[in-house]
Formats: C-alpha cells, structure tokens, sequence
C-alpha cells in the first residue's frame, strides 16, 4: 500500500510538472512582442491589429497574447480578448488595487521602450482578477504588450 501511495504520488508530481512546464514564461512574452514587433516594422500597425483581432495563434495562446496600445494617445488599438476597450483611452483607469498601470506601461515606454510592468487583470482563461506581468515593447509609435499571470 506504500509503494502504491508513493507511486501514485510520483506520477502526480510528473503530471503537474508537466503541466508547469507548458506555462508561458518571460521569454515566451518577450519572443512574442518581438515577433508582433517585426510585424509592425515589415507591415504596419494595422496588420498588426488585424493579427490581434483575429487571434492569430502568433499572437493569440491563451492566457499569453499581445494587445496593442497608441504611445501618444494611450488608445488601445487592439485587444484578442476585450474588444470593448479598443479605441479607448484607459491610461488613468487603475486596476483592483488603484495602480494605474496603463500610464506606468506608456511612461515606461516613452523613457526606455521596453520593460515589465506589473497589476491586476482579468485573466482570459479562469475569468478571474489575478496578478499580471507584461513586457512592453515600443516600436513605431505603438506600445506592444505581452503579459504573463502569476501563479
């Protein structure tokens, strides 16, 4: 019966581990503003935000997506999962904790154009306000954001 509780725990630990290992990481996140931004450089924001809009799997995997965001204006341009806030200016809308992360995330960019930034969000795939870190990447006068939720 020990042996049998120690084996099923083993492949529980197997399976979880493989489980983790799927999660995107911080370089999933840069590699995909990286490839948005060769986008942007090679065809435009626009195809970008036709990229963005439908989901483009080189864009869009699940919880890690990239949304798109004017430097200037702070206007979302593109968003896979909230269309509702496309054309809007949400740069001082802060998140559940009061941290008005858009303007953080365009001020970053400005200054540097690139970076992490982090706040609270709602995650795509368990509906839930979770804990949230982007890299923010600026090219062309648009803000590219790839976040990861924390687990």
């Amino acid at each position: 019966m020990k042996l049998l509780a120690t084996a099923t725990a083993l492949c529980l630990g197997l399976a979880c581990s493989g489980a983790l290992a799927n999660e995107p990481t911080e370089k999933d996140a840069i590699a995909m503003a990286e490839r948005g931004a060769a986008l942007v450089k090679a065809k435009g924001k626009e195809e970008m935000m036709k990229r963005i809009n439908a989901k483009d799997p080189d864009f869009v995997q699940g919880e890690l997506y990239v949304d798109l965001r004017d430097v200037k204006t702070g206007i979302v341009l593109a968003h896979p999962y909230n269309p509702s806030i496309v054309g809007k200016d949400l740069t001082d809308v802060p998140d559940a904790n009061g941290k008005k992360y858009r303007r953080e995330i365009i001020e970053l960019a400005a200054a540097k154009g690139k970076g992490w930034v982090d706040y609270m969000y709602k995650n795509p795939t368990s509906g839930k306000i979770e804990p949230k870190t982007t890299y923010i990447l600026l090219v062309d006068g648009v803000v590219l954001e790839a976040g990861l939720y924390k687990k």
